[in-house]
């Protein structure tokens, strides 16, 4: 296949070599410079010409097709990595920029000199013009298709509230259909229950680190509404919380919440809800639930965890190192003694359930590292007379 398809760039080229001498020995170009009007030396003339440009095109023949391959390949994974509404996008603005040029290209054709060209010059314009808008403009595209099905069905809400907090929104409700990852920084963070009632997303998103829409599934706010009306006081009360951190996350962050009704009738855990809306919407779930994080990452959805990010925020401590330990309280093993960090780092001492009470100097010996949390497990440290070395008073 590549001989065949080299031996037929060579061809092409060899014919354009052939075409431009036919011209020349037919100019009076041709007549001038030679005084000579003989076949024979025009067949030499039109062979030479069509063997040299053979020749040439055998040469460059692999590079052609190596740069068109590349550029092929290009595309080929521009297109797989761009997003649904990108293409969309791209595909509705690149029509109607060929419309727009089609209807200006008879207008054009009758400019003097210049005519025969400008409608093609005018479709490539428009062509690339419609192209870049319809993708910068693809949001505008979707939103526009989606409010007239939903002016249609009568279905379009205009009021969100947000329960017994007492706090209510008006606010454009957009479906999941509308929230498609566009694969820039614009991307959906859709928040589980856990995670609003937690409270810390809300600081997180102050500092920057975390970008893009921020998604709360009204299939989570009505669980929301259940915890909140509990009769039990304590889920009650994260409830209620929930409800107020998302009020004030609304009036924080004007225009970053967004709301989507779409639901999942066929699946009755919200867990699996919030799976299946990710997919849908390719965006990523904020959690702080251990299980739902395993389970979204089985199914190829990505998961930010907040418990993962505090863990990567804490000190670490190597193999080696020397820290300061107050055991408190007796482990679950044998002469197991516990003790904690400021941020709440359970530190297992070994041998350490004599020292209850006690500050003592102890040497890290290793480190476990789980999304629940992370353990520090130590042993006392002693000197040359194997007498413990306690805290010494600093000033």
């Amino acid at each position: 296949m590549m001989k065949l398809v080299r031996g037929a760039i060579a061809a092409f080229v060899g014919l354009l070599g052939f075409t431009g001498a036919w011209f020349f020995v037919l100019s009076d170009l041709y007549a001038q410079q030679f005084e000579v009007h003989g076949v024979v030396l025009r067949i030499g003339v039109l062979g030479i010409a069509t063997l040299v440009f053979l020749i040439i095109g055998y040469m460059i023949a692999p590079l052609m097709i190596r740069t068109a391959r590349n550029l092929l390949r290009w595309w080929e994974n521009r297109l797989q990595n761009m997003p649904a509404a990108d293409l969309i996008g791209g595909i509705i603005g690149l029509i109607i920029g060929l419309i727009i040029a089609s209807l200006l290209g008879p207008a054009l054709a009758g400019i003097p000199f210049v005519g025969d060209y400008l409608p093609l010059i005018t479709s490539v314009i428009m062509g690339y013009l419609g192209l870049s808008l319809g993708i910068k403009k693809r949001d505008d595209f979707i939103n526009l298709n989606m409010s007239r099905i939903r002016t249609f069905t009568g279905k379009e809400k205009k009021k969100e509230t947000f329960g017994d907090a007492g706090a209510s929104q008006t606010s454009a409700v957009q479906p999941a259909a509308d929230a498609i990852r566009s694969g820039d920084a614009c991307s959906y963070k859709i928040l589980d229950t856990s995670v609003i009632i937690d409270g810390r997303v809300a600081d997180i998103y102050r500092t920057g680190f975390l970008a893009g829409k921020i998604v709360i599934p009204r299939f989570v706010l009505t669980e929301l509404q259940h915890i909140a009306d509990s009769s039990d006081a304590l889920k009650r009360n994260r409830g209620r919380r929930g409800l107020d951190i998302l009020n004030a996350m609304r009036k924080d962050m004007n225009g970053v919440i967004q709301i989507v009704d779409s639901d999942f009738p066929e699946v009755a855990e919200v867990d699996a809800k919030l799976v299946s809306l990710a997919q849908q919407m390719s965006g990523d779930i904020l959690t702080n639930d251990y299980n739902l994080n395993k389970v979204a990452e089985l199914q190829g959805v990505r998961v930010l965890n907040i418990n993962d990010l505090v863990n990567a925020l804490k000190p670490v401590f190597l193999p080696g190192e020397e820290m300061q330990v107050l055991v408190l309280k007796e482990g679950k093993e044998q002469r197991q003694g516990i003790g904690y960090l400021d941020d709440g780092t359970m530190i297992v001492v070994d041998a350490g359930k004599k020292y209850i009470n006690q500050t003592i100097y102890a040497i890290v010996t290793s480190v476990l590292q789980t999304s629940a949390g992370r353990m520090i497990f130590v042993k006392p440290k002693f000197n040359d007379d194997r007498v413990l070395v306690e805290e010494r008073h600093i000033v």
